[in-house]
């Protein structure tokens, strides 16, 4: 999927990566980060503002810097980043308050013909994942990377 977005600053291991989002409120530094949790191979995908006091995500902040589709867009990038490196794992995505989610699942409507050609995707709805279907209120999101068979 080919998408304008901002121009990443990737850690070693894939793992964690910044950018800078540009807008009416200036120049704000985000941050990126796939963690492991206790399942094997499913990693949380956390996102937000970085503090700079902290030097951690900060996923409550609201930034409206007006760049939304670019930020998504880049964290979309961060994806497929991760998911080349790590073609195996599973990443799981919420966001901090249902609005995010809905914000989440509202991009993923809008590119969801290009990213199932890439993901397979599914949404989490009353503690049940089901494959993505547009038009449902997930409570979370499961992504993985389709791996190409070429037989012949």
């Amino acid at each position: 999927m080919k998408l304008d977005r901002y121009e990443l600053k990737a850690g070693n291991n894939l793992t964690t990566f910044e950018f800078i989002s540009e807008g009416p409120k200036g120049q704000i530094p985000k941050l990126i980060q796939f963690t492991p949790t206790n399942y094997k191979d499913l990693y949380n995908l956390a996102f937000g503002d970085k503090n700079s006091e902290t030097e951690q995500i900060d996923d409550i902040v609201i930034s409206n810097n007006g760049d939304s589709e670019l930020v998504l867009a880049t964290v979309v990038a961060t994806l497929y980043a991760f998911t080349d490196k790590y073609p195996d794992t599973l990443v799981y995505a919420t966001g901090s308050t249902k609005a995010r989610t809905r914000l989440y699942r509202m991009g993923i409507s809008k590119y969801f013909g290009d990213a199932q050609s890439d993901f397979e995707i599914f949404g989490q709805i009353h503690n049940e994942w089901e494959p993505f279907a547009k038009g449902t209120d997930y409570e979370a999101f499961v992504v993985k990377r389709k791996l190409f068979n070429f037989e012949v």
